[in-house]
């Protein structure tokens, strides 16, 4: 048996609020975006991806903070990495350029059109972000080393936190950063559907479930790592083949290979 509940102009407003957005229209504004993404020139993606890779690197100030005035004790970590987020909130309310987000938002269009062109566009724009975050992560570095702009004490939570991140194998890095690079990718599935505040929530509860993880995420990674090699407690090699391009390869398998696909492969017959 059905029924029709009659609602005046009003209360039709509001559950036209509580709706849910059809996936094919996320789907939509995404690969818009993606366009948008992949027209714009290179001094643009430049200059927002160095941006991006010094944000991010608040998160490894920010955990490193809390590393260094907390106990070592088996529930610290589910406060340190509160920190972890810091960056990320920077990052993506502030629109920067950072690679991970990069693994689904320029995909999109390829899927619908898997051209030569389209695929030298998605090349380009991968290259210049992930160059400009690594500058970006490398320059923080290296202020952060030789700036001196830190107390002893706090810079000491930074290196444990580095020195962590840094203990993992290549096929650790690898393993870990596939779900890294799937829940960043299904943050900026989300995000279309939030209002603000929701935006600031969504960000903190899925950055805060990488960090408290542990798993890999290639930019936010690379700043530990830096710091270390321009310490020279890594070597540059060991740091790149070591954790950056297999920290690199899982994000990508897992926000392009597995949620990417996943998202075109639910829609594909709607759009």
């Amino acid at each position: 048996m059905s029924y029709k509940i009659d609602l005046d102009r009003d209360e039709k407003e509001h559950m036209n609020e509580y709706e849910s957005v059809p996936s094919h229209v996320i789907f939509e504004a995404i690969r818009r975006e993606g366009e948008h993404e992949l027209s714009r020139p290179f001094s643009a993606l430049w200059w927002s991806g160095v941006a991006a890779g010094l944000a991010i690197s608040t998160s490894v100030l920010a955990k490193g903070f809390l590393t260094a005035i907390l106990p070592d004790a088996a529930w610290a970590p589910g406060i340190t990495n509160l920190g972890y987020t810091v960056g990320f909130l920077i990052v993506i309310l502030g629109r920067m350029q950072l690679f991970t987000e990069n693994t689904i938002t320029p995909i999109l269009p390829l899927f619908i059109a898997p051209t030569r062109g389209k695929f030298a566009q998605t090349a380009r724009l991968w290259g210049i972000v992930f160059a400009a975050n690594m500058v970006g992560c490398l320059a923080a570095a290296l202020v952060l080393v030789y700036g001196h702009i830190l107390p002893g004490a706090r810079f000491d939570g930074i290196l444990a936190v580095s020195r962590h991140y840094a203990e993992a194998t290549p096929l650790q890095h690898f393993a870990w950063g596939i779900p890294a690079g799937f829940l960043i990718a299904a943050l900026v599935w989300i995000l279309p559907r939030m209002e603000h505040a929701g935006e600031v929530l969504m960000i903190v509860i899925v950055t805060y479930i990488i960090g408290l993880g542990d798993m890999s995420h290639v930019v936010a990674g690379s700043t530990e790592l830096f710091i270390l090699v321009v310490r020279g407690e890594l070597a540059p090699g060991a740091a790149v083949f070591g954790g950056i391009l297999p920290a690199l390869a899982g994000n990508v398998l897992g926000g392009t290979g597995i949620f990417a696909a996943l998202t075109y492969a639910q829609v594909r017959e709607e759009i």
